[in-house]
């Protein structure tokens, strides 16, 4: 039965909010390539943390420590994405979503361009490591607004039945873009080692500059989703708010949920992502060169988890999807540890496609269907954005760095790591069973009781909508 609802979008019966198919094309072109080049810039940096960084500006440090204090650099930029996250999402509630995405792409590309040309810390000192946690907080900050809006755009411009799907193409630009910085990493890894550190590693950064011209480029011609517009006209009319403290004061609730479902896939980010390459490189288990490439070779598998988790997720519904997923981490956890420890090819690939590309894409891909469906228009960029980004610091800003402390403690071993991924797995697990799945709901119908904070509540009998069971 459909209720009319007071003063909502869903008021205009028989109003569509999907965009037509050309412009859903250009959306979703954009919001791959715009979070592939955002990702190519930052998954770049986690790779060279682990295997560059602490030659060339830690250099002067034990190797052990060289390495954990690179990796604490990397920390500092998923310290600065939940903070990106809000100053980003609060303007793009307020201003748009395309208006933000320029300006990220512009600020990260930016960013990795000034690293491709730092000076080293023989050349001058203490100042090379600064200016390189400064341009990694911005590259945080710019991610941190990144990833909500380039998902927005494909979320509010598609219909429902496909909206899962058209949602995780800003999650498909990752590996994508890791797949893209990693080989042209490797490639340059190839060069005789003193020539790869003087300037191999400086390729991949200075190459930033072209993607980000490409990716603004396709942004340009993208439009703001109808949805949006019609809110933003609305609210206009009313008293202005701050997007961000209606989302702290009325939609406490959905937030948790969006941060702890979301902490597994930012953990096989982490681990699987950027330590694990580490651990392979540092403890000799296989050349440099064949890490990385393994690595995007398993970006690929990604990929294609993604795709049929998120086409699984428009079936199924997103939270039995993202259950199963991480039911999957927990069980996949210790496997995965003792394939990485075994030291060859074969077993290497094997953790990277099983706790990387499996695990990340069912714990993830559906997710930001997920995330967008637990907020009203008015506020979902903001949502969304700090609920991923504060995931994103906590699943996988510090992995790396307790991973290396743990394998320490462990005299060698990997069962600390282990234990610590089916925990964070469990955490997330935990916070879905707790939520309900919106994903039977039409775009306007996520507004209306939404607006009073009962997102995590799932569908009333306002939704005219049939949700997906669960």
């Amino acid at each position: 039965m459909t209720t009319k609802q007071n003063a909502s979008p869903g008021d205009a019966v028989g109003k569509t909010y999907h965009a037509s198919p050309k412009d859903m094309r250009r959306i979703l072109l954009s919001s791959f390539l715009g979070t592939a080049v955002e990702y190519y810039d930052f998954i770049l940096y986690a790779t060279a943390a682990g295997i560059v960084f602490n030659q060339v500006f830690f250099a002067g440090l034990d190797p052990n420590l060289a390495i954990f204090v690179s990796f604490g650099t990397l920390a500092v930029g998923y310290i600065a994405r939940p903070l990106g996250g809000l100053i980003f999402g609060n303007l793009g509630d307020k201003l748009g979503r395309k208006t933000i995405l320029m300006a990220t792409v512009v600020m990260m590309g930016v960013a990795s361009t000034l690293m491709g040309l730092l000076p080293t810390t023989a050349q001058v000192g203490v100042w090379a490591p600064i200016l390189l946690v400064s341009l990694r907080i911005f590259q945080g900050l710019a991610v941190g607004g990144e990833w909500g809006g380039a998902m927005l755009l494909a979320f509010e411009s598609s219909k429902k039945e496909s909206r899962g799907f058209a949602s995780a193409f800003a999650y498909m630009g990752a590996p994508a873009g890791t797949i893209v910085g990693t080989l042209i990493l490797s490639a340059m890894s190839t060069l005789p080692k003193e020539e790869f550190l003087s300037w191999g590693w400086r390729v991949p950064f200075l190459f930033s500059a072209v993607l980000m011209m490409l990716a603004v480029f396709i942004r340009m011609k993208v439009t703001e989703s109808k949805i949006f517009n019609e809110v933003s006209e609305s609210a206009q009319k009313k008293q202005s708010k701050v997007p961000v403290a209606v989302l702290f004061r009325e939609h406490r609730k959905p937030l948790l949920i969006a941060v702890m479902s979301g902490l597994s896939g930012q953990m096989a980010q982490g681990l699987m992502g950027a330590w694990a390459i580490s651990f392979a490189v540092q403890q000799a288990i296989l050349a440099q060169t064949e890490v990385l490439n393994l690595k995007a070779f398993g970006g690929v598998f990604t990929i294609l988890a993604i795709i049929t988790a998120s086409k699984l997720s428009d079936r199924l519904g997103r939270r039995k999807v993202l259950i199963w997923g991480n039911i999957g981490a927990i069980i996949l956890a210790f496997p995965v540890m003792a394939l990485l420890d075994m030291g060859n090819t074969v077993a290497f690939l094997l953790a990277i496609v099983l706790g990387l590309s499996i695990v990340q894409g069912f714990t993830a891909g559906p997710y930001g269907a997920f995330a967008g469906e637990l907020f009203p228009t008015n506020v979902r960029y903001s949502g969304t954005s700090i609920g991923y980004q504060l995931a994103s610091t906590l699943g996988a800003g510090f992995t790396p760095m307790i991973a290396t402390a743990l394998v320490i403690a462990g005299g060698g071993k990997l069962w600390l790591v282990a234990a610590m991924w089916m925990a964070f797995s469990a955490m997330s697990l935990g916070a879905l069973v707790f939520a309900k799945d919106r994903s039977g709901s039409d775009i306007q119908n996520l507004d209306g009781d939404l607006g009073s904070g009962n997102a995590a509540q799932g569908p009333t009998q306002k939704h005219a909508a049939v949700p997906v069971k669960s």
